[in-house]
């Protein structure tokens, strides 16, 4: 499976204190010299985390494919068609989630996102809509014209984690489910969200209808952890030394 890394917490660890650092642009420049197949980030309505700048640095400067989350509204619309990041990727957005709760209401929206769609698909840009693998949001989905889905596996993640192994299973079948009959309907299928270094196993045996899996909060927690003596050290170094 290709990994796209969301580089969003990041920008939130910046935001905590309004600060220049720690940059997800070069965040995404890291990642992309690690090996990772796309840089995904979500520009929220909030702009809680990652800024409109940083979605202009990293189209600019980074060689991977650009996956920009965001809301169906006209003013991420507006900011996406003049970006132009390679997929936009409709998920829902309330102000006061902390993460992305649940996917896309396709089928309540269809009319609606029929329109919305349109400028994107005669822009050449990739449109993918963040959803359950449910049937009627699968069947609406390609319905209103998306070239793909993004199955939500924060149900998964969240049995897994909470060592619920035995309904994590039957959730994972479900998902297993709807990837086939969004394949077989012609929609390219990735997955994502509460992904982890643990719970992505599983994940893997689906590699035969799942081509791509989104992964950010894992990544970057674990980047903090994996990093601080690094960092830690070249402090030391400055101080001690004159570095």
């Amino acid at each position: 499976m290709r990994l796209g890394v969301n580089i969003d917490h990041v920008a939130t660890v910046r935001e905590a204190r309004k600060t220049y650092e720690p940059s997800p642009v070069f965040a995404a420049l890291l990642a992309q010299r690690a090996g990772a197949d796309q840089i995904t980030l979500h520009l929220r309505e909030d702009r809680r985390h990652i800024q409109d700048r940083d979605l202009e640095l990293i189209k600019e400067l980074v060689i991977l494919p650009v996956n920009l989350e965001m809301a169906p509204v006209e003013e991420m619309k507006r900011i996406a068609l003049r970006v132009r990041p390679d997929r936009i990727t409709l998920v829902p957005e309330k102000r006061e989630e902390i993460t992305t709760e649940g996917g896309l209401d396709v089928v309540s929206m269809r009319e609606y996102l029929k329109d919305f769609l349109k400028e994107f698909k005669e822009s050449g840009i990739e449109v993918s809509l963040f959803i359950e693998a449910d049937r009627k949001q699968i069947e609406a989905s390609k319905e209103v014209g998306a070239d793909a889905i993004e199955i939500h596996t924060g149900r998964y993640a969240n049995l897994w984690n909470e060592h619920r192994f035995a309904e994590a299973k039957e959730e994972l079948e479900r998902i297993r489910e709807g990837a086939y009959y969004a394949k077989d309907l012609g929609l390219r299928v990735y997955a994502g969200h509460g992904l982890t270094y643990q719970n992505v196993r599983d994940i893997l045996e689906l590699e035969d209808c799942i081509e791509e899996l989104n992964i950010g909060h894992s990544v970057v927690a674990n980047a903090v952890i994996l990093g601080m003596e690094q960092a830690v050290a070249k402090m030391l170094r400055i101080l001690r030394r004159g570095e």
